[in-house]
């Protein structure tokens, strides 16, 4: 992993790294149980060189506490690197250069459980791992079955934290996601995620 961090360090396969101060590889133990993913760093991010620990970032820390894990227990990356322009949504090319280090590391992980947060994470993702994507209002709080390397992945689907920094009520939602990622690492989900939503109340 430290190998692939200064890679990524390195990396100029796209053009965002012309404007990056830093690029952002993604932190936690090897032993993560489970993996967050964001779609890319923002401004706090490229001045540090660390994932989420903005204004998103203090939020999902809290969110994370609430729902009864610990973040240096988790690993914690982004579906992009290095940080787009204004913080504008990274391009097609950009995801497409980008793609196959998120995928080393999930790789080198095997985590029980991955966790994309907002709707290009987890658009990216369940395209890389075959999964039908059928936008983020249907698919957040429900368990989904990819595959990498030949190996079976679950993936969990919720919003971004700097969503809920523009609409507070989906912080609700983010929470009982994060309670649902707990429980699903831990091995004793309520019911069965794969067929029945967490909730259905997503706006």
């Amino acid at each position: 992993m430290e190998g692939l961090k200064e890679i990524v360090r390195a990396c100029t396969k796209c053009r965002l790294h012309l404007g990056r101060k830093n690029a952002v590889p993604g932190e936690g133990p090897a032993w993560a149980r489970i993996v967050l993913v964001g779609e890319a760093p923002g401004r706090q991010e490229d001045e540090e060189g660390r994932p989420f620990v903005g204004a998103a970032g203090r939020l999902l820390d809290s969110l994370l506490r609430e729902a009864g894990l610990r973040r240096e227990e988790l690993y914690v990356t982004n579906l992009v690197k290095c940080r787009p322009p204004g913080n504008r949504r990274p391009r097609s090319d950009e995801i497409s250069a980008c793609l196959p280090y998120l995928l080393s590391e999930l790789s080198a992980l095997r985590p029980a459980l991955v966790v994309a947060l907002g709707e290009t994470a987890g658009r990216s993702l369940s395209q890389a791992l075959g999964i039908e994507w059928r936008g983020l209002g249907e698919m957040r709080g429900r368990k989904r079955v990819g595959a990498l390397g030949g190996r079976a992945l679950a993936l969990l689907f919720t919003y971004h934290p700097s969503a809920a920094l523009r609409r507070r009520e989906l912080g609700d939602l983010i929470l009982k996601d994060l309670t649902l990622a707990a429980e699903i690492a831990r091995g004793n989900p309520p019911g069965d995620p794969e067929d029945e939503p967490h909730s259905q109340d997503h706006p």
